[in-house]
């Protein structure tokens, strides 16, 4: 009976280190108003020749 008691502490201390990294992400998340770790630089408001071609080939298969 004592093995699965210190069997059950064990696993339960593996699953706190495991989602740590989760719970910290969720906290700094929620922390800096929806941003996560401060301000990052927003995606699509640039042009880029891959961006284009991309978008020139899906224009064409529409076709």
């Amino acid at each position: 009976m004592g093995d699965i008691i210190i069997l059950a502490i064990f696993m339960f201390f593996i699953a706190c280190v495991a989602f740590a990294p989760l719970g910290y992400f969720i906290y700094m998340y929620t922390m800096k108003s929806g941003e996560p770790f401060g301000d990052i630089e927003p995606h699509g408001d640039h042009e880029s020749a891959l961006m284009n071609a991309v978008d020139k080939l899906i224009s064409n298969l529409k076709k």
